[in-house]
């Protein structure tokens, strides 16, 4: 079988990529495993690192028609909907925002609607569909109400998959995915991604400028943990999810101060002491609209994972990314 993954050459992307190749089989619109024969690594940069015959590097702007045509063809079984203008970026480039959020996956659909296989397509969405006035615990029922351009952008989205699902043109699975922590690599334009450099540049031994007040709640899950729910939800029956497609992800709840004494305990305080504290209004509005906390009785009812805690995330990230703590 054939998979299409956009944003293939971005950190999420380029490991579900790897994970897939290890796995070797995907289930097809019946159900049934088949052996995976081509991914293709759509991105605006070629995807590096892949030696596997399997792996196609296609390099493409993921809103421009023409390059979705000529990446999902009738013979792609299987999308993961990966590439996105991150959440800063969307609300300082309302146009760039609208044009790879929403009208790239406006084309995908149609694209697949056109070609009349049904595919399955994994779209990832964000908790920052929910905002503004918001219960202690964000429910299964609760309404999206995005105080943001990436979180309306998503939300619109997540309303195309579950449509394009209900008549038959796809089988799509929108996830609300947490914030991803610890990612390795440099900071992104995301207001989030003050979440991973905290963690990654102090154990670099560099300083990591912390743009929010420790009080602030975050929800989050490990680069492991997205992952294996990215391809569960590729594998579970669609028919199961209901009259909406999206679903709230499990995550951990734990505000930006119990993060850091995660660090601590397992850095030492040298690590800690590299922290800067210097508050971001843009950023500290647009992050204490999203929610801090879920109860995802759906998701978890499906079999998505959530971490532990936050010393254990940080530990895989030492163990998986770096070779050691110096």
């Amino acid at each position: 079988m054939q998979i299409l993954i956009t944003g293939g050459a971005g950190f999420l992307g380029a490991k579900l990529a790897r994970q897939l190749l290890a796995r070797g089989t995907l289930s097809d619109s019946n159900g049934q495993q088949q052996a995976i024969t081509n991914i293709i690594l759509l991105d605006r940069v070629a995807a590096q690192g892949f030696d596997d015959a399997r792996i196609t590097t296609e390099i493409g702007d993921v809103a421009d028609l023409a390059t979705i045509r000529r990446v999902l063809t009738p013979q792609v079984q299987s999308v993961f909907h990966l590439a996105a203008v991150v959440s800063g970026e969307a609300e300082s480039d309302f146009d760039l925002g609208m044009r790879i959020n929403l009208d790239a996956t406006r084309h995908l659909l149609d694209v697949a609607r056109s070609n009349g296989n049904c595919p399955r397509i994994v779209f990832t969405s964000s908790v920052a569909v929910f905002g503004g006035d918001l219960p202690q615990q964000v429910l299964d029922s609760t309404a999206v109400t995005p105080q943001g351009s990436y979180g309306a952008q998503k939300a619109l989205c997540e309303l195309l998959v579950t449509d394009y699902s209900r008549k038959g043109f796809v089988d799509g699975r929108a996830l609300r995915v947490p914030t991803v922590s610890v990612r390795p690599g440099l900071p992104n334009k995301a207001a989030s991604s003050f979440a991973s450099s905290i963690i990654r540049e102090p154990l670099n031994h560099l300083p990591g400028v912390c743009p929010v007040a420790p009080d602030t709640r975050v929800w989050l899950t490990s680069p492991r943990s997205a992952l294996y729910n990215l391809v569960h939800a590729h594998e579970i029956d669609g028919k199961l999810l209901g009259a909406s497609r999206a679903l709230n992800m499990p995550g951990l709840a734990t505000t930006v101060r119990e993060m850091v004494d995660a660090l601590g305990r397992v850095a030492g305080k040298p690590v800690v002491d590299l922290i800067e504290w210097r508050e971001d209004p843009a950023i500290s509005r647009l992050i204490r609209s999203w929610p801090g906390d879920f109860l995802t009785t759906r998701a978890s009812a499906l079999g998505f994972i959530s971490d532990q805690n936050f010393d254990d995330v940080i530990r895989v990230y030492v163990d998986e990314e770096m070779s050691s703590i110096t």
